[in-house]
């Protein structure tokens, strides 16, 4: 394919901003003695995802899964091993982030941003506030001067600190106003998608909240795009519209936010469902321990992925890769009993 689509081909595809078609992120990693020995890891093996304009895309599964991968890759931080990432410019042409060259791939930085998962380590010790969010614009020429400083306090503003505060270091705040600065300078270059990895996962829970009411502003606000990197579903439903479940490099499981935690059509679902706990106390649940470790990357098990782990598992889950298929309209599953089982969802979801 072209790098640019044509106008006919993105015509009536404007509510899209990201179409990714059979992304793969292969590492190669050498083990022994003498480190001759290279083995394949597939942390990320052929997911493809559509995003809608101003939406919130959660992408959850345990650790190891892949999907941080699957967001650095998006963004190129990682050059993907196969695939297509399609992603719509302001000017509405669509480009190929994969395999854009590097001059290219810098300017759409400007459009395509990220929030880090650790906002002490994200955070250079060494630079104070302003510098830190002041950075991509110095970057790409769009400020310098007292207009730098104007347009830093605002950025500070926008996430609720003090624009006093900018001559300060990051070791001088909270965990919470350290993800609020990280925040800030993702959106220092007015980007249209970010990819917000883990954004609350290091935070106490009481700031959680906080967080992710900042975000879900700051979407309404700006029109802004998120992709919501989380191992936990219980923050994902208060901020995504649509869910993607990853299990070993794979997505398993892809519907509307409220459809998935009530009607989930993968075991794998159902088990990260029940760990969700109710809002009411009087109801009991039964949490599902899954049993056994989340399989090598490097060595996944034949068939279903899951099919280890799974309590639901026959014959053909050991020998057949089970297909993505639509359950319904906007809700897939991959699963060979999809349309059989009777999965437990989330009890107090409204119907």
């Amino acid at each position: 394919m072209t790098e640019n689509k044509t106008s006919e081909q993105s015509n009536g595809q404007k509510d899209f901003i990201l179409k990714v078609d059979g992304l793969k992120q292969h590492f190669r990693v050498t083990e022994g003695f003498l480190q001759r020995n290279a083995i394949t890891v597939k942390a990320v093996d052929g997911i493809s995802l559509n995003v809608r304009e101003n939406e919130v895309l959660g992408l959850v599964g345990e650790s190891g899964c892949g999907k941080t991968t699957v967001g650095r890759s998006i963004l190129r931080l990682y050059d993907p091993t196969d695939g297509e990432v399609w992603f719509r410019q302001a000017n509405n042409e669509w480009i190929d982030v994969a395999k854009v060259n590097r001059r290219t791939m810098k300017e759409l930085r400007r459009e395509m941003r990220m929030v880090f998962q650790d906002p002490f380590s994200s955070l250079n010790p060494r630079l104070t506030v302003k510098d830190i969010i002041g950075e991509p614009l110095i970057i790409h020429n769009e400020a310098k001067g007292q207009e730098l400083d104007d347009r830093v306090a605002d950025l500070m503003t926008a996430v609720g600190l003090a624009p006093s505060y900018m001559s300060r270091y990051p070791h001088e705040f909270s965990g919470g106003q350290r993800q609020r600065i990280g925040v800030a300078r993702t959106l220092a270059l007015q980007p249209r998608l970010i990819v917000a990895d883990e954004p609350v996962s290091a935070l106490d829970v009481s700031v959680q909240a906080q967080v992710l009411n900042l975000l879900q502003d700051l979407k309404n606000q700006l029109g802004l795009t998120f992709i919501f990197i989380s191992h936990d579903l219980s923050v994902v439903e208060h901020i995504c519209d649509n869910i993607a479940v990853m299990y070993v490099g794979k997505i398993v499981e892809h519907a509307p936010t409220e459809e998935l935690l009530r009607n989930p059509k993968h075991p794998y679902t159902e088990a990260l469902v029940s760990a969700v706990p109710p809002a009411d106390p009087l109801i009991r649940t039964e949490r599902i321990i899954l049993e056994g470790d989340v399989p090598s990357p490097a060595n996944p098990p034949s068939g279903c992925v899951f099919h280890p782990r799974c309590r639901y598992a026959e014959d053909i889950c050991k020998r057949e890769i089970p297909p993505l298929k639509e359950i319904k309209p906007g809700h897939v599953a991959a699963c060979h009993f999809a349309d059989e089982l009777e999965l437990k969802g989330v009890a107090h979801v409204p119907v």
